[in-house]
């Protein structure tokens, strides 16, 4: 979930060595893992409640914070290069280009583009 490496487990344990003392380590590693445990079982419990009171609207609602995820893996230089150095550039998926629009039909080599009185 966090993605600790070796050496953050180890700073995190020579810290706790220092903070909490060897006596007591391992009772504070005990009661953090059970409150973690703990706390997990709390969500994944809201979860399960939520989902079953909210049926298929639950699904709805998760979509705008996995689009949110989406973002975490975005890199502006592969999108630079895929929006300005392709010819066509490819839709998101789930968008449709509205009939009609610009982009939809792209002028041909020597066509002038459409202009739109309200937007100008």
């Amino acid at each position: 979930m966090f993605g600790l490496s070796l050496e953050h487990l180890v700073i995190l344990l020579v810290a706790g060595l220092f903070i909490v003392g060897p006596e007591r380590l391992p009772e504070s590693a005990r009661w953090l893992a059970q409150t973690l445990r703990k706390a997990r079982t709390f969500a994944a419990g809201a979860q399960e409640r939520l989902q079953n009171e909210l049926g298929p609207e639950f699904t709805q609602l998760r979509k705008p914070l996995e689009d949110l995820r989406s973002l975490r893996s975005f890199a502006p230089k592969a999108a630079l290069g895929r929006y300005l150095l392709d010819d066509s550039p490819p839709a998101a998926a789930g968008e449709k280009i509205a009939a009609g629009s610009p982009a939809a039909t792209p002028p041909r080599p020597g066509e002038r583009a459409p202009v739109d009185p309200d937007a100008t």
